[in-house]
């Protein structure tokens, strides 16, 4: 009983009711002939809140609901989690819904009001971004309901205390598996690039079909069989592709609630997977002032797996970077030349001249790709016009630091090296790019 108590809430239309009984009595004490009305008033009152506290309360189970969501979250981008709601009442039944959201998403006011009707079935849906991967442990799903008298609801909980973790962006990944080998790529914004050099290998002779180059025509073996037949040719196999995250205290920055080692650990994500789909073999590990979370590049079946968990469990170092032992690392432990798709962050160019000897070094030995970011946040400011002397100052400050990392770019591509410059929405994309465009150079 006193657990039933716990869950009964007054509503507005209770105090509403209330109040008009109150008035009829102090109305009584001046016109005296209307008492009796006030009391019948009052029993009726009374007689209704009795009757709706009946109907909530003597079905056990009157409402019955359940929180849809995956067994893990997408981060940095919108989730769908879908609330099911069956009203098992004998009578139409008004509820509000409410969801207890992860304090991540500092949101307290999601709700939903409806009607249902008796022995019908509703299904409610919102979506949640995730900026930060991590356990994110959702609340109570609280149902009031009220019965058609409307005096009181009642509370019913479901779902208590379910922890869902989030994990980097796996929706993005899919998003790029089912475009990577279709031709609606470059509506993506992946470019298509011409093949070019030597950099095929022989597969087999196949029968020519509509559609396949002419210029892999076989002319013997068309001679010899009657009818035309090409080469087909696949791409080399096996090559080491490693992205190497640098989880610094310069990714800690962060861009539309994400921080550049999240946008970082997303990209690797869709990178291995296209890599792997290209029968190369995918690698990652991280690094600030020693190398951590190494995963050898392979190309066996649990790769994925593993590279999804070792990125779940990547965290920012408040460091500063030590680009001597990264080089020291990849010289003792890739012994084979690979494609090192470095994510990184300079913001000056003296910043990269004291990490730019250990830079060379490593592009002797490997294809280093160095991707860094442009800060988006003092692009928009330059764009804006200046209401006084001190905005002119200030954008005039923040277009220096933009043109520096311009010369960044310069003189990394002045040592050979090669590069990215990209938005970090755009980091996906453009190192996918770059990763193609290199596949398709022989450039490996």
């Amino acid at each position: 009983m006193k657990k039933a108590f716990k869950n009964i809430f007054l509503q507005k239309r209770f105090f509403f009711a209330l109040t008009g009984v109150i008035l009829c009595f102090l109305v009584s004490y001046i016109f005296e002939n209307i008492t009796f009305l006030a009391k019948s008033f009052f029993y009726l009152f009374l007689t209704l809140c009795l009757i709706d506290i009946l109907l909530l309360f003597l079905s056990k189970d009157g409402v019955i609901a359940d929180r849809i969501v995956s067994d893990k979250l997408s981060n940095g981008d919108e989730n769908t989690i879908e609330i099911k709601v069956t009203n098992q009442y004998l009578f139409s039944s008004h509820l509000n819904i409410i969801d207890e959201l992860p304090f991540q998403f500092q949101k307290r006011d999601l709700s939903f009001k409806s009607r249902i009707k008796t022995g019908k079935q509703k299904l409610y849906s919102y979506s949640v971004r995730p900026v930060e991967r991590g356990i994110y442990s959702f609340g109570n799903l609280n149902i009031f309901a009220c019965s058609p008298i409307g005096f009181i609801a009642r509370r019913f909980t479901f779902d208590q205390d379910k922890e869902v973790p989030v994990y980097p962006s796996f929706l993005q990944l899919r998003k790029y598996d089912l475009l990577a080998f279709s031709n609606r790529l470059f509506e993506h914004g992946i470019k298509k690039i011409r093949r070019i050099g030597n950099t095929m290998e022989f597969e087999q002779i196949k029968d020519y079909i509509q559609g396949d180059d002419i210029r892999n025509i076989n002319w013997k073996a068309t001679a010899k069989k009657g009818q035309l037949m090409v080469n087909q040719f696949q791409d080399e196999k096996s090559q080491p592709i490693y992205s190497i995250i640098d989880k610094g205290r310069v990714m800690k920055m962060p861009f539309n609630e994400l921080s550049l080692l999240d946008y970082a650990i997303n990209a690797t994500l869709v990178i291995s997977n296209i890599a792997l789909k290209k029968n190369d073999k995918a690698g990652m590990f991280a690094f600030s002032n020693k190398i951590e979370n190494r995963v050898v590049a392979e190309r066996r079946s649990s790769q994925m797996n593993l590279i999804l968990e070792t990125l779940f469990n990547l965290k920012t170092n408040f460091v500063e970077s030590d680009f001597s032992r990264l080089y020291i690392d990849t010289k003792r432990y890739l012994p084979q030349r690979s494609l090192l798709l470095l994510y990184t962050n300079f913001e000056t160019l003296d910043a990269l001249h004291r990490q730019l000897p250990y830079l060379q070094a490593i592009a002797k030995q490997h294809l280093l790709v160095v991707i860094f970011f442009e800060n988006t946040e003092l692009i928009s400011y330059t764009q804006k016009k200046p209401n006084n002397t001190l905005e002119i100052f200030e954008q005039t400050i923040a277009e220096k630091f933009i043109y520096e990392k311009q010369l960044v770019v310069n003189e990394l591509r002045k040592y050979g090296i090669q590069t990215i410059l990209t938005k970090p929405e755009d980091l996906t994309i453009n190192t996918l790019n770059k990763y193609l465009e290199i596949k398709a150079k022989g450039l490996l």
